[in-house]
């Protein structure tokens, strides 16, 4: 018989159920992802930013920077549902996202 290996996180001697595995899963927090293209205009983009995500011109400024050197950034986090509405609204000018769990 094969023992499971205890990690740092891992108890030995709890068992995990593949429902709470599964449960733990859907409670990670997703991440929307805007990538850098060139065709949007940095206002265009701040505004759908701010449409999307309700915050401020600074932080909507501060994104799309972000976008622009980095390729891409992380402009959302938290669940699926979340995720995929502010997702809907990034991609109603065709910007390029992505959600990822």
């Amino acid at each position: 018989m094969v023992r499971p290996i205890a990690t740092a996180q891992s108890n030995p001697k709890t068992k995990t159920s593949p429902e709470v595995a599964v449960e733990e899963e859907i409670d990670k927090p997703w991440r929307l992802i805007l990538y850098n293209d060139e065709i949007h205009t940095f206002e265009e983009v701040i505004m759908q930013l701010q449409k999307a995500l309700s915050c401020s011109l600074e932080k909507a400024e501060e994104l799309t920077i972000t976008v622009h050197t980095k390729g891409k950034a992380v402009v959302y986090e938290g669940s699926f549902e979340e995720c995929f509405k502010r997702n809907s609204v990034l991609q109603e000018i065709q910007l390029i996202t992505e959600i990822k769990g």
